[in-house]
């Protein structure tokens, strides 16, 4: 791989990105340029090793970087960074612990692969990674207050607010998952009971159904929409939120029933004026997007920057449009806005 300064967005705009994804049902690893284009996406499965054991994670995750790296070389692509978006929560240090993958405790994977690339390597929160990418490359684009939403084995959540990502004091600032929607409910993974991820996840549904979350009736895809809906909700209201940009297997999976459901409880949950236009809808990038949002980590953290890049190449989103075409109206009414059909 070549390494080489990036001074500029246009220096990027073919230039590449190590991406890493880390979930707790699969590892996923690709490249991601400066305009967002994914290529070259590894996913394997997440060994959950016994506790206190890294390294059965640490061998799959690093058997799928090393063949992204060889793509890489083989091609002669340009890669400048490695950035990684980790399910939580991770400590001040970005030191990653992942509630689902037990092996992983303060574990530094930044260091670990920087160490293995010889790459600048940046870690952050998957949730945040979701919502950056979005917003840079996605369904969010020209909004400068969102949230972006990750629905699957886990869920986590990232929140830009006054065109700036969230940080909070260790990092972790949006964690929506573990937002209580059910009151007494099930035990969550965190040591609380009724949070959304105890509820709506796919590990959750699995568990209290008995069944593969793919398999789910039309009743339990609606009650994931609209416990997501009513957390959704509380965020739009605190924070004056415009848009709500969701994805996960399970959000993306369940389609049309999770997302009309999603709103449906978003407007009866939040009917304060300010907070009517809000929407939830899909991501543009579909199943890429967790890639899509490590990259953006890994472009944010090497240039040093906060703010959309410019548009680089025109970039379809899920509708067609350019991604620039796309903005803050559109929360009323606008084709970003409106929920899926």
């Amino acid at each position: 791989m070549h390494r080489q300064a990036v001074e500029s967005w246009p220096a990027a705009a073919d230039r590449w990105c190590l991406a890493v994804d880390i979930g707790a049902t699969k590892l996923a690893v690709g490249l991601v340029s400066g305009s967002g284009a994914v290529r070259a996406a590894e996913r394997v499965p997440t060994p959950h090793g016994p506790a206190g054991d890294p390294e059965p994670g640490l061998r799959a995750l690093f058997g799928a970087v090393d063949q992204v790296c060889r793509v890489a070389r083989t091609e002669g692509l340009t890669v400048l960074a490695c950035g990684v978006g980790s399910g939580g929560p991770m400590d001040a240090e970005r030191r990653i612990s992942p509630l689902h993958i037990p092996g992983w405790r303060d574990l530094p994977i930044g260091p670990l692969l920087a160490e293995r690339t010889g790459l600048a390597t940046f870690v952050d929160n998957d949730a945040k990674a979701l919502v950056l990418g979005e917003w840079w490359w996605g369904a969010g684009r020209g909004y400068r207050n969102l949230l972006g939403m990750v629905v699957s084995s886990g869920i986590g959540a990232g929140l830009v607010v006054d065109g700036r990502l969230l940080d909070g004091a260790s990092g972790n600032a949006g964690h929506l998952g573990h937002l209580v929607v059910v009151p007494d409910g099930r035990p969550c993974a965190c040591g609380n009971r009724g949070c959304v991820e105890a509820e709506t996840s796919g590990l959750a549904i699995a568990a209290w159904t008995g069944r593969p979350p793919a398999e789910a009736s039309p009743a339990v895809r609606r009650r994931a929409g609209a416990l997501v809906g009513q957390a959704v909700a509380s965020a739009v209201v605190l924070l004056d939120l415009s848009l709500a940009v969701v994805g996960g297997s399970v959000a993306l999976g369940y389609g049309s029933a999770f997302f009309e459901a999603a709103n449906a409880a978003l407007a009866r949950h939040a009917p304060i004026g300010y907070a009517r236009a809000a929407r939830i809808v899909p991501v543009a990038q579909g199943p890429d997007a967790p890639l899509a949002g490590a990259g953006a980590v890994g472009w944010r953290g090497l240039l040093g920057v906060e703010e959309p890049p410019p548009v680089l190449e025109r970039r379809a989103g899920s509708d067609g449009q350019d991604p620039s075409d796309q903005g803050e109206s559109s929360a009323r009414g606008g084709p970003t806005a409106r929920p899926p059909q």
